[in-house]
């Protein structure tokens, strides 16, 4: 029997983060930002000054790693928690990038994160976010999401989004790093971004929030009425 579980995958700048948090308050579930976790991870990695190529270590400290995402309301920011302390500033720093990027391409280190990311379910439901949920983590979630976008629309929303927090960077440099994450997510060795098998696919390019937001709300109700029906 399906979990409980509603995935959304997407590459960046789809909207899954935003749709994903919208979904998890509306149905009053847990929400997983798997990116954040990664992230998390690296911040604990710096923080220890752990060598992403001995990944023993930073599995090591994934003993007493208690995270938790929690999604933005109307009148706060998302949060992201590691043992009860906000992290949410740290891991967006430079360093934790790019000490993330370094261990999302340990197989070692995914495996161990990918046991986390499962035990992360509790009832009544779970939406989680990312780019290989329904692909990999999650393969009997309730119900599978895919957003997509032209490449150009999701490049304009990252430099809308950083123009907004005062952050100056070109399109043209925002457009070709998209464009090359992309590349390095499609063709990974380890859990590469694709569309999960019976998703629903959106593509938002002309979509707002709220559209997006409705047209998955209407299959989530639906499958949770069969998913109702079922257990009964």
């Amino acid at each position: 029997m399906p979990d409980r579980i509603v995935t959304i995958d997407g590459p960046a700048g789809s909207g899954k983060g935003t749709i994903g948090q919208k979904l998890a308050l509306e149905l009053g579930w847990r929400f997983l930002d798997s990116g954040a976790l990664y992230r998390a991870c690296a911040h604990l990695a710096v923080k220890h000054n752990l060598d992403p190529d001995v990944p023993e270590l930073i599995i090591d400290h994934l003993n007493d790693f208690e995270f938790e995402s929690i999604p933005a309301g109307s009148n706060e920011e998302a949060k992201v928690l590691l043992n009860s302390e906000d992290i949410s500033f740290e891991i967006r720093t430079a360093d934790c990038a790019q000490m993330a990027s370094r261990i999302a391409v340990s197989h070692a280190i995914r495996s161990a994160l990918l046991l986390i990311q499962r035990e992360y379910y509790h009832p009544p439901g779970l939406v989680a976010d990312g780019r290989d949920m329904g692909s990999v983590v999650f393969p009997n979630a309730m119900m599978k999401v895919f957003l997509t976008a032209s490449l150009e629309v999701r490049a304009k929303r990252k430099f809308k989004q950083l123009k907004n927090k005062d952050i100056s960077l070109k399109y043209d440099k925002i457009y070709k790093e998209i464009e090359n994450r992309d590349l390095r997510d499609s063709t990974r060795s380890h859990a590469p971004l694709t569309t999960p098998e019976g998703a629903l696919v959106v593509d938002t390019s002309t979509l707002d929030i709220e559209q997006v937001l409705q047209t998955v709300l209407e299959g989530v109700y639906s499958n949770i009425n069969a998913f109702e029906s079922e257990a009964q």
